[in-house]
């Protein structure tokens, strides 16, 4: 499957939205993940959000936020947080309609980055 493929067979656009959307009510409905999200302007996190899932997911977009391990380094997440993260993404993929074929294909492009997120364990 390409890249482009990828992004339209979820949908594009909106769909990335919506699954955005999706993802951050589980994430800070989850007792472990929402304190770091204390003093997160949500607006703008939940915009660099759809642009780097898309951008990932060979959208149109270009994601030019800053480097994961810079924008992660002061939030100390362990192996167990990066985990919960993509299990919550994965949940709201399934939500959203996406096939499982696809979500396996997009949570494969999210584990290389847990190097570069990870503080601590």
């Amino acid at each position: 499957m390409s890249e482009q493929s990828v992004y339209e067979a979820v949908g594009g656009a909106p769909a990335v939205a919506a699954v955005v959307d999706l993802f951050y009510a589980k994430v800070l409905a989850d007792d472990d993940l929402s304190p770091h999200f204390r003093t997160t302007d949500l607006p703008t996190l939940k915009a660099h959000q759809r642009t780097f899932i898309a951008a990932a997911l060979g959208g149109p977009e270009a994601y030019r936020g800053r480097p994961l391990g810079e924008a992660h380094a002061r939030l100390g997440l362990t192996g167990a947080d990066f985990d919960r993260v993509v299990t919550h993404l994965a949940d709201s993929l399934e939500t959203a309609g996406v096939e499982q074929s696809l979500i396996t294909a997009i949570a494969d492009r999210l584990t290389p980055l847990k190097q570069q997120i990870v503080q601590g364990e």
